[in-house]
């Protein structure tokens, strides 16, 4: 993947995690973007130690992991403050 679908990946995921887990966080879209891609490589990262693959593409399945990762990611974040 080239570097401005890892950005369209990482929007989708931020936005998608923010959507499922609504509340004051700060930052705007870049903040969103970089959750998203850090959600990308955290949940690739997991789903490949489990054995069901990773973030190889633009593919709903990498969506769906992307945004795992990003949920874990605000999750935690949230924790620390």
């Amino acid at each position: 993947m080239g570097i401005i679908s890892w950005i369209v990946l990482g929007l989708i995921a931020g936005a998608l995690a923010k959507w499922l887990m609504p509340g004051k966080d700060p930052g705007g879209i870049l903040v969103t973007i970089l959750i998203g891609i850090a959600g990308a490589l955290v949940g690739g990262f997991i789903a490949s130690l489990l054995g069901i693959g990773g973030v190889s593409g633009f593919s709903l399945g990498s969506i769906v992991i992307a945004t795992g990762g990003a949920l874990l990611l605000l999750w935690g974040y949230r924790q620390l403050n």
